[in-house]
């Protein structure tokens, strides 16, 4: 069974990019589905690789839908494919988030989007205290290859209560932990794509479990579950 990205999903929305409407895309609807299939097959296989690495509580493939109540664009469709992996919480925190879409624009990221104002607090503090163990995540071969930098936003000052001085403010003033990787159409439907990801997801464990400690944990180091 093949369990890849299907390569007419990429073309399906090549096509919608030019026809983002209600009657082209009911005209269009039962082509879509079965190939909404055949990618939920792929990112449910992802799903069970991952499982052998971590815990995943959840997995959530988006709707094509738009909600388009409170936005400018008022096309009414996505022209990308979209499903994100929980892992099991309490105890496990962040999560991961695997993007297709055409003309090179697919990407895996992993991390912390919104942060609560509790959690981003204790994010802070840690990093204020000691921030060795993240700068040697950062400096991991593995990851630094996998991964790179930090992406997301951050306050252009530190935030209220921390030094701007402070040794580790690049961390501290982060308001997002995110790490993208993209990929072009081409290694999006090569066989071994979904392999690849997964592997990359594995490697950003270091990070994950280490946030998952500091969101678990006072800065004492005792559980707060």
């Amino acid at each position: 069974m093949n369990l890849s990205i299907p390569k007419e999903l990429l073309t399906f929305f090549k096509k919608l990019e030019n026809n983002n409407n209600r009657d082209w895309f009911n005209e269009h609807k039962p082509e879509f589905k079965a190939i909404e299939a055949k990618a939920k097959k792929a990112y449910n296989h992802l799903g069970e690789l991952m499982g052998v690495h971590d815990q995943i509580e959840k997995i959530k493939i988006f709707r094509i839908y738009r909600d388009v109540r409170f936005s400018k664009n008022k096309l009414p469709y996505k022209t990308h494919f979209g499903g994100s992996f929980t892992r099991k919480k309490p105890e496990l925190r962040g999560g991961y988030y695997l993007h297709i879409q055409p003309n090179n624009e697919s990407f895996i990221a992993t991390g912390f989007w919104d942060p609560n104002k509790e959690d981003l607090l204790s994010i802070r503090k840690e990093f204020e205290m000691d921030d060795s163990e993240m700068r040697n995540i950062l400096k991991d071969k593995t990851f630094k290859s996998t991964w790179g930098n930090f992406t997301g936003d951050e306050l252009k000052t530190a935030p209220k209560g921390f030094d701007k001085e402070h040794s580790a403010i690049d961390l501290i003033r982060r308001k997002q932990f995110i790490f993208v990787k993209k990929y072009t159409d081409e290694e999006v439907l090569a066989d071994d794509f979904i392999n690849e990801v997964n592997q990359a997801f594995k490697n950003a464990r270091p990070f994950l479990d280490y946030m998952s400690d500091v969101l678990t944990t006072n800065l004492n180091g005792e559980s707060l579950l």
